[in-house]
């Protein structure tokens, strides 16, 4: 029978947010694309540096151990490169002590349609374009920026969400850019009761509640957060919400327009997702953040 990937957690990633290929990039924009290949073939035994999202998917690769009879986790590489430019990325996983052994080089071409062939339930690059496609074809995705200090080097893997447009569709936000924060309380008081659509990431957050659930709470390796500038009252369709999708978040910070990154610091998140890239500008001195191109802000 062929192999699939039920009740696995998939995550696509593309090559670049696997390893720092800034210096190949460079190359790639001042003297094109023969040029490129020909470095990417000549160094292809060095050893590459790890990019913004290495080390999230090395602490993901380790929910494997123990896991004999079907890894937990399945990563895959999605790569613009060509599988002979591409083999310099295989050794460097080979040399990191990666477990990824499944893997799409489509020479230039966007690879978002193989994350949904994968059926990877998150998709993360440093190309917003692909990232933005991925997004309008129902697929959870983010462009992803490494932190300019160190991250968090504790054995848990804390994911950090925010709610509108994110978790949550942008229903609520349009609201808000539309009339402000007294019609959008409003709004959000009257329909306290009215579960919110579920946004880009909502299936991604189920397959991590999921997972959880194979450890339980006590030992659990994985934590989630929403971190969201909503305050009361608007807190409570929120929480209904995911009492009605019967997905367990661990902690809910409720910040009224706080800015949110003293709060990501304390989580100690290992990555943040969020559609408004001031947000994210702001986290990625702490911390890994994905930006989520959906809803009203980014349609502007």
């Amino acid at each position: 029978m062929p192999m699939d990937f039920k009740d696995t957690l998939v995550i696509a990633i593309s090559s670049t947010a696997l390893f720092d290929l800034a210096e190949s990039h460079r190359i790639y924009m001042e003297s094109g694309v023969n040029s490129y290949a020909q470095y990417q073939i000549d160094h292809e035994d060095e050893l590459l540096k790890p990019g913004a999202a290495f080390g999230l998917v090395r602490k993901l690769l380790a929910l494997n151990e123990g896991a004999e009879d079907k890894p937990r986790v399945e990563v895959i590489l999605l790569s613009r490169n060509s599988a002979d430019t591409g083999l310099r990325v295989f050794n460097s996983i080979e040399n990191h002590r990666l477990h990824i052994t499944r893997a799409a080089f489509t020479s230039g071409n966007s690879p978002y349609l193989y994350a949904e062939a994968f059926g990877a339930h998150l998709f993360l690059s440093t190309n917003p374009v692909d990232v933005t496609q991925a997004i309008e074809a129902g697929i959870a995705a983010a462009t992803i920026v490494a932190p300019t200090q160190a991250s968090n080097e504790s054995d848990i893997i804390k994911f950090a969400f925010d709610g509108d447009a994110v978790l949550f569709s942008d229903e609520s936000e349009q609201i808000f850019q539309s009339g402000g924060l007294e019609e959008f309380t409003k709004h959000e008081k009257a329909s306290a009761q009215k579960p919110l659509e579920g946004g880009p990431f909502k299936n991604f957050l189920a397959a991590l509640h999921k997972l959880q659930k194979e450890f339980g709470t006590e030992d659990c390796p994985i934590r989630t957060a929403l971190v969201t500038a909503r305050s009361a009252p608007a807190h409570e369709r929120v929480i209904r919400t995911l009492r009605y999708w019967d997905i367990r978040i661990d902690e809910a910070l409720f910040l009224g327009g706080m800015d949110k990154t003293r709060f990501l610091k304390a989580f100690g998140a290992d990555v943040f997702f969020d559609d408004q890239e001031g947000h994210i500008e702001r986290a990625r001195e702490h911390i890994a953040s994905g930006h989520v191109p959906n809803g009203v802000i980014n349609k502007k």
